[in-house]
């Protein structure tokens, strides 16, 4: 876990982040290689593959998130490669405040329903904006605290 923050207040506050979770990467991992070592059959190619595949794009996407707030408002990045990547402009936030997000309430990863979006990959203090439009987003971020703060500086 990384965080960092231009010191200050004002439009040029900046909040950057970035949170992975260890321990669900090597889990994936390890699932996924009993599968590869005991497939030995012809006609276990296809799921052995399909599985090989499943973990490596979780990895790529899902195992870590970065996050920036400031006067451009919230931009959210996964994985390795950047993607699947959002941004919410400071016109768009109605509000934005810290939740402790109990265990049992991480999806682990990026999920999207009609009135949510939750980019999660660990419980405890996390950022949540509501959107002018209804929408709810959860992030999971370093220092929760300090992206509030940049956002509503940048307000």
């Amino acid at each position: 876990m990384t965080a960092s923050a231009i010191p200050g207040t004002g439009p040029f506050s900046l909040y950057t982040g970035r949170v992975t979770n260890w321990p669900m990467v090597v889990l994936s991992i390890a699932l996924v290689v009993p599968l590869l070592v005991l497939g030995n059959g012809p006609a276990l190619v296809i799921p052995l593959l399909v599985a090989a595949t499943g973990a490596l794009v979780n990895l790529l996407t899902a195992g870590s998130i970065r996050t920036a707030a400031g006067p451009n408002g919230v931009s959210v990045r996964f994985g390795v490669l950047g993607w699947p990547r959002g941004t919410y402009r400071i016109a768009q936030i109605e509000r934005a405040e810290v939740v402790d997000l109990p265990v049992w309430s991480v999806v682990y990863g990026f999920w999207w329903t009609p009135g949510r979006t939750s980019c999660t990959v660990r419980s405890g203090p996390t950022l949540r904006l509501t959107l002018r439009s209804g929408r709810v987003v959860t992030i999971t971020v370093p220092d929760a605290h300090a992206a509030v703060a940049a956002i509503q500086a940048a307000r």
